[in-house]
């Protein structure tokens, strides 16, 4: 009997992925890797499975791994295609760990080709993970990787070609407010790949949830020294969703680890704060005022609080670097794409360049 076709194991492994980091199970990236998804045996798309109505649809955080794995089976059991079940058995548990520890490793990485292959595989999930209730924060978190891995793509070729991508209304009903006028190219200069996220991000109309947040969110950030226009950095960690939570851990507005909040005030106990809007702003206003007195500009600051300031800190060391083009091609792959579209969303929502933080 053959495996799981790619479109539901991909579904399955994301699930399974989530809920062990959830139940605070570290997954390690060195890990067998499983055959990527593009290798299971060709087959029809499976039939859209119906939405699971609310009390058959338990949320990830209320279920331990193994109890996550027996509703992936159930899923599979109850909404698979018959054609489906006959020629193809569900994952093993090995398989269903796999999936995000494989694309963390592509993110942490260095090849932007390592990480555009994953393509395929991110959008059959995402497509699959949009069919079920109780998935939303999961879907936010792979939609924004989802973005990197088309970035990666895109700027493996040459010369790259930014695709415009379609974006969600900012409120249904009204049109999109104008944009602001963009500051000159030159003014990130000196910040590899800006001009490409630029050009992607500058029709991209904002989501619906700034318009309710951004005040509060800026005023935070001025509070705590940091630039207002950077309370825009909500947009890239979690499309302004205060509950927002990645499978490592990371929960709130600004994507707040545990241990990185308890060291900024933050409880992560019930009820967690990192899920309260204005304190998860303020601490991570706190974080970024912090790395820039330390790093000395935006850029840095911002890799630093993507991939940790000990990293930052050792590869400028190593490379006798000071500034973040110094050291972008031996940054993760993912904190490379994530720095200069950081700035490109800041300068799209405010007209602010990198220049003038």
């Amino acid at each position: 009997m053959k495996r799981l076709p790619a479109q539901l194991l991909c579904v399955s492994l994301l699930l399974g992925s989530t809920c062990s980091a959830l139940a605070n199970t570290s997954a390690s990236v060195e890990t067998a890797p499983l055959a990527p998804a593009t290798q299971a045996p060709a087959s029809p798309a499976p039939a859209t499975p119906a939405p699971l109505p609310p009390k058959q649809a338990p949320t990830a955080e209320q279920l331990d791994p193994d109890a996550l794995f027996e509703l992936g089976q159930s899923l599979f059991e109850n909404f698979a295609p018959e054609e489906i079940k006959r020629d193809y058995e569900f994952p093993t548990k090995a398989q269903w760990d796999g999936f995000v520890p494989r694309l963390q490793h592509a993110l942490d990485g260095n090849s932007l080709e390592d990480l555009a292959s994953f393509e395929k595989e991110a959008r059959q999930t995402l497509y699959l993970l949009k069919q079920y209730e109780g998935t939303e924060f999961l879907q936010i978190w792979l939609e924004e990787r989802l973005e990197l891995i088309e970035a990666a793509r895109d700027l493996s070729q040459k010369p790259p070609t930014p695709p415009a991508r379609p974006a969600k209304p900012t409120q249904p009903g009204k049109p999109p407010a104008k944009p602001l006028p963009l500051p000159p190219s030159s003014a990130g200069a000196g910040i590899p790949n800006y001009d490409y996220w630029l050009a992607r991000l500058k029709d991209r109309p904002a989501p619906a949830a700034a318009r309710e947040l951004m005040p509060l969110l800026s005023t935070c950030f001025v509070d705590e020294k940091s630039p207002a226009a950077l309370a825009w950095l909500a947009e890239i960690e979690s499309t302004f969703n205060p509950s927002a939570r990645s499978p490592a851990g990371a929960t709130g507005l600004y994507q707040l680890m545990p241990a990185t909040a308890q060291g900024l005030g933050l409880s992560t106990s019930l009820p967690d704060e990192r899920t309260h809007p204005e304190k998860n702003a303020r601490a991570a206003a706190r974080l970024l005022r912090r790395l820039y007195l330390k790093f000395g500009d935006w850029p840095l600051a911002l890799a630093a609080y993507n991939a940790g300031e000990g990293r930052v800190r050792r590869l400028l060391t190593k490379h006798k670097a000071s500034t973040f083009a110094g050291i972008a091609e031996v940054l993760p792959v993912e904190t490379r794409l994530y720095v200069p579209k950081v700035l490109a969303t800041v300068a799209t929502r405010t007209g602010i360049g990198p220049d003038k933080l």
